[in-house]
């Protein structure tokens, strides 16, 4: 992973949290809050936790970061901007500085392994072979060096989440949300996985997983937690 961590990012504001929520809630229709006063920030270079019972809301906090889901009330603040005061190009251009693993992958079925992992790197105009090698270094580092010219639905479930987990890495975000990126694979690979996550977290991005693997979570006692329940979040700094 030399070349991919070479590269690095690009120095975070100082004095600035990356995500800040103060006192948010949310609920659908005129039912009861499903989330409720949730406050907590996430600052520059920082690696945490987000778990809890399923059905908690632990994916719905992570689509209220993503800004794919408006809060009921409470104020949301991204990169030191109110999300609420900026205009739809404005969070568009937000979204872009952090990556996403889904539980639902998200991959093409019409392009291949590598043409998934390419793509956002495609999207932003950059050329071919200014990226080749390091979206080719990338998916050696997660096991799929030898499936980088087949399609999707040719992958199991474990290799969907690596591709997912490498095209989510490949533009380096200030900012990666993961939904149980280990949910699919074996415990080794699981391991492997969040070694690379960790060396990320190293060269500047912050880092947001949602899991309800707490034997994971052991294994990186440094790394803050987040516990969402009855609605509320608890942090464990």
């Amino acid at each position: 992973m030399a070349a991919f961590r070479s590269q690095g990012l690009a120095e975070p504001i100082s004095g600035v949290n990356l995500v800040r929520f103060e006192n948010v809630g949310v609920r659908y229709g005129s039912g009861n809050e499903i989330l409720r006063d949730i406050s907590f920030t996430i600052e520059p270079n920082s690696f945490q936790f987000l778990t809890g019972p399923s059905g908690a809301g632990k994916t719905t906090l992570l689509r209220l970061v993503l800004l794919s889901l408006k809060p009921t009330r409470g104020l949301i603040s991204l990169f030191g901007s109110n999300v609420a005061e900026l205009k739809k190009n404005e969070l568009t251009e937000l979204r872009r500085r952090i990556g996403v693993v889904f539980q639902d992958f998200r991959l093409l079925d019409h392009l291949t392994t590598y043409e998934n992992v390419a793509l956002p790197l495609r999207v932003q105009g950059k050329d071919e072979s200014s990226y080749r090698a390091e979206v080719q270094e990338l998916l050696q580092w997660v096991g799929l060096g030898h499936r980088i010219h087949v399609l999707p639905p040719t992958l199991s479930g474990g290799e969907k989440q690596r591709a997912a987990i490498a095209r989510a890495l490949i533009v380096r975000p200030e900012l990666l949300l993961a939904d149980e990126p280990t949910g699919n694979v074996d415990p080794s690979l699981a391991r492997r996985l969040l070694r690379l996550f960790v060396e990320l977290q190293k060269s500047g991005t912050s880092v947001l997983i949602a899991t309800h693997d707490l034997s994971l979570m052991d294994q990186f006692d440094y790394a803050r937690r987040m516990v969402l329940s009855d609605g509320r979040l608890i942090v464990y700094d």
